[in-house]
């Protein structure tokens, strides 16, 4: 990726690369240095004087845009990483959702974007310009909204979205997300949807890659199978994706966890997708993603041994933080 951008740095192609310092620990200044002297331009999101503790660590960018000429972008749930690319095998095959996107709505991702950099490097050195923004004719006839959150703004964006969303169904509900720690009007909304006769599908990972998540996600998860909501545990390595998917009509494809720390502490960005196309294709990807899943049954779940169940109830403690 590196090698990529600083070969069109040297082009002389305007690259300008932000990066969540927490999350790129391991990248170093010498690993940058061929880009800079290409003429790109790199910055750390919230950088911290101490390489091993930053005290705004809980206010991660976890966003993940690439605009390319302000006419094609990409958002979802791919980071830059070695296992993302299915090449840790602690992992194996890693399952995620990212969208590519043409037409007006790249300008929201753009103006994301410039708002961010503009933070990180307090220069405020890119500006509106025209060729940012380019007045193409339209590129398809999908509507869509590109939706940011984060601790900057008192309203959870997403996650009111989210709940609008489930509020509105009125037959199937599809979500899938690493992790499942709602707040209590995310999961109410869900157990009404349920108990109000919505066929509600939620597709977790059956393997974790942090321990307190999982085990506080599977309590959550208890929750709505009390309910009767269909659970699927996935197997074919880790999934990574968060999408949601309403009546076949709407979706959601984003940054966003279904979790505070997501809805709350970390600075995302979701599409939000009003098209039955792309929406049934969603729900046809979730299908066959069930063939290499386990059904979780709330025989299953409540058979679980003692101290899983110690587990989960000392994780549900530290929710809030997780």
């Amino acid at each position: 990726m590196l090698n990529a951008l600083t070969a069109k740095a040297k082009q002389g192609v305007k690259v300008r690369l932000l990066y969540d310092e927490l999350g790129s620990r391991r990248l170093s200044k010498r690993m940058l240095r061929p880009l800079i002297e290409a003429g790109g331009e790199a910055a750390a999101f919230f950088p911290s004087r101490f390489r091993i503790f930053n005290l705004r660590m809980n206010y991660r960018n976890h966003r993940k845009l690439v605009i390319v000429d302000g006419r094609i972008g990409y958002v979802g749930g791919f980071n830059v990483g070695n296992e993302y690319l299915g090449l840790d095998p602690k992992f194996g095959y890693w399952r995620d959702t990212h969208l590519r996107i043409r037409g007006s709505a790249v300008h929201s991702l753009q103006t994301r974007f410039i708002l961010d950099w503009n933070q990180a490097t307090r220069k405020h050195d890119i500006t509106y310009e025209h060729e940012l923004f380019p007045e193409d004719a339209p590129a398809g006839e999908v509507g869509m909204q590109v939706v940011a959150s984060g601790p900057n703004s008192r309203l959870e964006h997403i996650k009111q979205g989210y709940i609008k969303m489930i509020a509105s169904a009125k037959h199937s509900i599809y979500l899938q997300s690493p992790y499942f720690i709602p707040d209590a009007s995310m999961l109410d909304a869900l157990r009404i949807a349920v108990l109000s006769g919505v066929h509600v599908h939620v597709m977790i990972p059956d393997k974790p890659d942090h321990m307190f998540i999982y085990w506080a996600t599977l309590y959550n998860i208890g929750e709505l199978l009390e309910t009767g909501a269909n659970v699927y545990l996935y197997k074919n390595g880790f999934i990574h994706a968060k999408t949601l998917v309403v009546d076949q009509e709407i979706a959601s494809v984003g940054t966003a966890n279904t979790d505070v720390r997501s809805f709350k502490l970390n600075f995302e960005v979701n599409a939000f997708i009003y098209d039955a196309n792309v929406s049934l294709r969603l729900v046809e990807a979730f299908k066959q993603d069930i063939a290499v899943s386990e059904l979780l049954t709330i025989e299953k779940y409540r058979s679980r041994p003692l101290r899983i169940k110690f587990k989960e109830s000392i994780s549900r403690l530290l929710s809030p933080i997780l």
